[in-house]
């Protein structure tokens, strides 16, 4: 199934109209997840002293005593594995060592997006800080590409380094780790994505490897690089508190790169979200709290997916991610405000083309027939910035829940970002098209592809194919689980303070949704937003309690009429603070809503 290219020169407020509207159309599955067994929550809320609905939550994350719920609750750095039992580890960290003793130049490589502009900034404060030889070297996203590029490996030599540490990148790049080694630089790597197969580094350090027994599979790029620092500092005899003051670069990572949230991933984002709400912070995220006007006392993980990583995204893909370093590396106020302006002034421009691309492509596919009834999304054009097409690709799935591919073409090539949905592993699925692939590489759920413009209709075709083959020939549909059913009158104060532990949420941890039956406006649900597109909520639950709850439903406008007739409504919600004015209140994330049964 081919596309067209381009997009038609439509009404722009016709296609603003089905941006706003198309998600409402994908009809989703509401599944409670499964209950546990009611014997074990009594004895673990009674060993506890919580309540049941504690109790429950803490059984389906697999916690069933008194010591793992302290396990879980007390997040403990002592807990963190020996960085030593990562394969390659001991090569790293003698090669590395002996780079610091001897004075010698070190390049540190990083990927140009979160995950790796945060650990190349760690590794950069971490060097730097043990008086090391070294500098920085973040790829042109537009000229290099993805991954450690022959550019860097050239770069490297003639600067005279011996050796390349490479950050959220390296694990697919052979050609450019052996063009190193022909030019007498070493390699270490430190990568997170999936293997295919080891390159020939001096050292690859990635817990996926596959002759790899470390316990967590599951660090993130820049957590890779945080377990080669915590090595070679008890091999140098260095301070522990140097070590763990880079924590919140690593939490950063964590929350931006989506990985797992349970394990090693737990305690490091735990602490370096301390580290992040310690005053003063790094002048670099102050200054990018200030531009985003975040009054709140403390940075949950939230904020920092929501507020500090598409700025330092921005950078990356608007101009280079060394704006972001700069930004991240200031160490005085005065210079990160200059740097943020910048930054800010990237993620500006970055929205601008969210927008107008998301619409485009919607655009797109609504002059394509075929469609609506494919298994996956695959978009092209010669007119989009390449810096934001993996937030379109996400936005494409959030409207057609399908894996989807957005392609700019270049000079007759195609290079694009994936992303997918539950059931469908990217890696595996471009792995089925690699002959038809000049480069891929990435996880299960995002990955990053370039082609040959002429291979285009080949690839849309077995991809198509390989996906639908995965899915089972059935079309998927969103499942929203939730954890159960409750009334207003349990949503007291005490319950959101023990909820409040369970964080820092994430995959694997999501915060818990909830089902509530039965509500009704309460007088004050009313359409927000510049569009009128939000719906602010006011909302009782008249068969249950007389408590009355304030909530916020994103792109559910469309809602306000039948809240205004007086119809009851399931809703599946989350519970969120709500800070204003220096008060601060406990509001309902409505997640769907339903007109009661």
């Amino acid at each position: 199934m081919t596309l067209p290219i381009g997009c038609r020169k439509e009404d722009r407020r016709t296609k603003n109209k089905l941006f706003r509207t198309m998600k409402k159309y994908i009809q989703k599955i509401w599944k409670a997840s499964p209950e546990p067994n009611p014997d074990k929550v009594r004895s673990l809320a009674e060993e506890l002293r919580v309540d049941r609905v504690t109790a429950r939550l803490l059984i389906k994350r697999g916690i069933g005593t008194f010591e793992q719920a302290e396990q879980f609750f007390r997040s403990d750095l002592t807990r963190l594995h020996d960085p030593m039992l990562m394969q390659d580890m001991d090569k790293a960290v003698t090669r590395l060592s002996q780079a610091i003793e001897n004075g010698e130049k070190i390049l540190v490589y990083g990927d140009y997006d979160v995950d790796g502009t945060t650990a190349v900034s760690m590794m950069y404060s971490f060097l730097t800080g043990l008086g090391t030889n070294c500098e920085y070297y973040i790829p042109d996203r537009y000229t290099e590409g993805y991954g450690f590029s022959e550019g860097g490996a050239r770069y490297a030599a003639e600067s005279g380094c011996g050796l390349i540490i490479t950050l959220d990148c390296g694990i697919k790049d052979k050609p450019s780790i052996m063009l190193a080694s022909s030019l007498g630089v070493d390699v270490i790597v430190c990568d997170h994505h999936n293997v295919a197969s080891v390159p020939p580094a001096c050292a690859v350090l990635n817990p996926k490897r596959p002759d790899c027994n470390y316990p967590d599979k599951n660090l993130s790029g820049c957590g890779v690089g945080f377990k080669l620092i915590q090595a070679v500092s008890d091999q140098l005899g260095i301070e522990e508190e140097r070590v763990w003051s880079l924590l919140d670069f690593v939490a950063i990572s964590i929350g931006a790169d989506i990985v797992p949230m349970v394990g090693e991933n737990r305690i490091l984002a735990t602490y370096g979200l301390d580290k992040l709400n310690t005053l003063p912070r790094r002048p670099g995220f102050q200054a990018m709290l200030d531009n985003a006007a975040f009054k709140r006392k403390e940075l949950s993980i939230e904020d920092v997916v929501f507020i500090l990583a598409p700025r330092i995204n921005a950078a990356g893909r608007i101009s280079s991610g060394r704006l972001a370093i700069e930004l991240m590396l200031a160490e005085t106020t005065e210079d990160a405000i200059a740097s943020s302006k910048v930054v800010e002034a990237n993620n500006q421009t970055r929205r601008g083309h969210d927008k107008d691309i998301t619409e485009d492509a919607l655009g797109l596919l609504s002059l394509n027939e075929l469609h609506s009834d494919a298994f996956t999304t695959v978009v092209q054009s010669e007119n989009w910035h390449k810096g934001v097409v993996g937030i379109v690709a996400s936005r494409l799935v959030e409207n057609f829940y399908k894996p989807a591919i957005v392609l700019v073409n270049s000079d007759g090539k195609l290079t694009g970002s994936a992303r997918s949905i539950p059931g469908v592993d990217l890696f595996e699925a471009l792995t089925s098209c690699e002959d038809l692939l000049l480069k891929y590489g990435g996880h299960a759920m995002a990955a990053g592809l370039t082609l040959e413009e002429n291979k285009l209709g080949d690839f849309t075709e077995r991809f198509e194919d390989v996906v639908a083959a995965m899915l089972g020939h059935e079309r998927p549909v969103p499942v929203l689980e939730y954890e159960g059913e409750i009334s207003f009158g349990e949503l007291n104060a005490q319950f959101f303070r023990r909820l409040k532990h369970f964080a820092p949420f994430g995959p694997d941890n999501m915060k818990p949704v909830f089902l509530a039956r039965k509500v009704v406006n309460a007088g004050f649900t009313k359409r927000v937003g510049s569009g009128q597109e939000h719906l602010k909520l006011h909302l009782s639950q008249p068969h249950q309690s007389t408590i009355t709850m304030d909530g916020i439903g994103f792109w559910m406008g469309d809602w306000e009429a039948s809240f205004r007739e007086g119809r009851e409504h399931d809703i599946l919600f989350t519970l969120e603070e709500n800070e204003w004015n220096n008060r601060v209140s406990i509001q309902l994330g409505v997640k769907d809503i339903r007109l009661s049964q």
